[in-house]
């Protein structure tokens, strides 16, 4: 099974521009683009049952942001164009024959009478000079000058309401107690924005390179394979307007790219990391993130002359997916591989095992290489739950028959078909994984302040701070107890305790600000009020409660005219 190019709205030139001038209008508040509110008004212009228009949002908004870009706009119109032709909107429709791009514009009841008045009311306004564009105000929400609070009314969709959260409620905790200098440098606009993220990590020649070129169906540009370690640097692999490589400097300064935490790595690691771009349909809602191959054997001996395991630990916190990749013949785990492994903890919901190039050896051997590997991860993990192992052979390359026969390829078919569907849903979940990591680095602040706060407080008025100072860092173990005891947190929730006495030995504790029960009472109720009126406000319109309204809406006399007023509402 091939991961299939995830669909967009594509159509010809001349729908193009019919399709632009129909989002313009639905788009009332120019954000570029289409809340829940606009959509639903515009759509119920098509006369379409209820049913049919839930369907159609739900198709649109696959990955539940809660609005929708002009791409997803025109596949929106294009199923409301199958509707009224009389034909199934359904899920299948994207993958089967169903030409959608040459598919006529729907039929908008009442749409073209309003798009002439609107023009001749912007004619006149034009004539008197009265036209202005008004900038947004989501655009300067990341800038240092702007300190006014952006209500959670005008944010069009659940990213926004992220970002105004952020800024307001718990950026300002994280800068208080340099929460960016001890776990993650602070957010900026793009790191929201940033596509989903999918890391290869493995040791050299384990197919990490060919595994991305398979997916692609292309190789991307600076792709080196060998049997020797050939990606010796991490490859963003994303969309582009074009076929180009940036070097990481470059890639870390850009505003549009979610790299400038890397700065903290210094320049010897940016010199080892760059950007690919190139145009493909899959890099428009997927980017991949290419690593060198672990070392092993008498190469580990060998020093990186950067911070692997925190590049790689930094990626993590960033990605959607790990996979780990394994070869058959290289199932030993190193010293620098375990250190990696180790890195992932936290993140172990995202790790998804992959022994690759499984068809090079026969059934019995497979079944003593599958034992092996879950053997030597169990050792690594650390975990009672058995981690879930993909087997196939993701390359270019038909499987060996002569290897598995007809049964192994029919493992292999399934496996990989596991693994793909898993691929598949990334984009789809990536709404619901920001929420998920803004509210695991919320908890994290507050620990962090907690931690800051009691260190502070344990420290003396006058005499003998350095002393002090030593002792809490050498106990600091039984101090993050006391600070665990204290406020009743879960311990599972505290950093590492090396990791934090190592960062800590760099500041003067002296210096730390002490605790602020407002400052914790704001993320606090950010994470019990305004995150959930936040996903209620922006839910998908396809639930059953709304349904069941409409469907007993549809029994008057004039069902667009009730369809029209319950969309007003919402």
């Amino acid at each position: 099974m091939e991961l299939d190019k995830i669909p967009i709205g594509s159509c010809s030139k001349e729908h193009h521009n019919i399709y632009q001038h129909w989002f313009n209008h639905a788009d009332s508040d120019a954000h570029g683009r289409l809340s829940k509110t606009d959509a639903t008004n515009f759509f119920a212009m098509s006369n379409l049952s209820p049913q049919h228009l839930y369907q159609v949002w739900a198709i649109a908004d696959s990955k539940q942001q809660g609005y929708l870009g002009f791409q997803e706009f025109i596949l929106a119109m294009q199923l409301l164009s199958l509707g009224q032709s009389g034909q199934p909107i359904t899920q299948d429709v994207l993958t089967s024959d169903v030409d959608l791009k040459h598919l006529k514009p729907p039929i908008m009841e009442g749409l073209d009478a309003i798009l002439a008045k609107k023009k001749h009311k912007q004619k006149d306004a034009d004539a008197n000079g009265s036209s202005q564009l008004q900038p947004s105000p989501l655009s300067s929400w990341f800038s240092s000058m702007s300190t006014k609070k952006v209500p959670l009314s005008s944010v069009t969709s659940i990213i926004d309401g992220l970002k105004r959260l952020y800024i307001q409620k718990l950026k300002p905790l994280e800068v208080t107690y340099r929460f960016n200098d001890f776990v993650s440098p602070l957010l900026t606009n793009s790191d929201f924005d940033a596509k989903p993220m999918v890391m290869l990590l493995g040791q050299y020649s384990t197919g990490k390179t060919t595994f991305i070129k398979h997916l692609l169906k292309c190789s991307y540009p600076g792709a080196h394979i060998g049997p020797e370690p050939t990606t010796d640097r991490f490859v963003v692999v994303m969309s582009g307007p074009d076929e180009r490589r940036i070097p990481g400097n470059t890639a870390a300064i850009q505003a549009d790219m979610p790299f400038s935490g890397l700065t903290t790595f210094g320049t010897t690691f940016l010199s080892k990391f760059e950007c690919s771009q190139m145009p493909h349909p899959l890099l428009e809602h997927i980017t991949f993130v290419d690593s060198p191959g672990v070392l092993s054997g008498e190469k580990q001996r060998t020093q990186r002359a950067y911070d692997f395991t925190g590049v790689t630990s930094w990626f993590a916190a960033k990605c959607d997916l790990i996979l780990l990749l394994f070869d058959p013949h290289k199932l030993d785990i190193s010293d620098e591989f375990n250190r990696v492994i180790s890195s992932l903890r936290g993140h172990d919901e995202k790790i998804r095992v992959v022994l690759n190039k499984a068809d090079q050896v026969d059934t019995q051997q497979l079944m003593r290489v599958y034992g092996a590997l879950m053997w030597s991860l169990g050792k690594v993990l650390n975990t009672p739950e058995v981690i879930r192992v993909y087997i196939g052979s993701f390359n270019d390359k038909p499987v060996n028959d002569g290897v598995g026969g007809s049964s192994g390829n029919e493992l292999f078919e399934k496996e990989q078909e596991d693994l793909l569907l898993d691929l598949k849903d990334i984009p789809k979940a990536a709404c619901d994984r920001r929420i998920n990591e803004f509210v695991r680095r919320a908890r994290a602040a507050k620990i962090h302040a907690y931690i800051i706060g009691h260190l502070k407080k344990e420290m003396p008025a006058m005499m003998g701070k350095a002393k002090a100072q030593q002792k809490l860092i050498d106990n600091l173990a039984g101090e993050f107890g006391k600070v665990q005891r204290e406020f009743h947190l879960p311990p599972g929730d505290f950093p590492n305790v090396e990791h934090f006495r190592e960062k800590l030995r760099g500041y003067n504790i002296d210096k730390f600000d002490k605790l602020r029960p407002k400052m914790i009472q704001v993320v606090d109720d950010m994470l019990a009020h305004d995150i959930p009126n936040l996903l209620k406000k922006f839910k998908n319109p396809s639930g059953g409660e709304v349904t069941s309204k409409w469907s007993a809406s549809s029994n008057g006399t004039d069902v667009a005219c009730e369809r029209r007023r319950y969309y007003s509402k919402l």
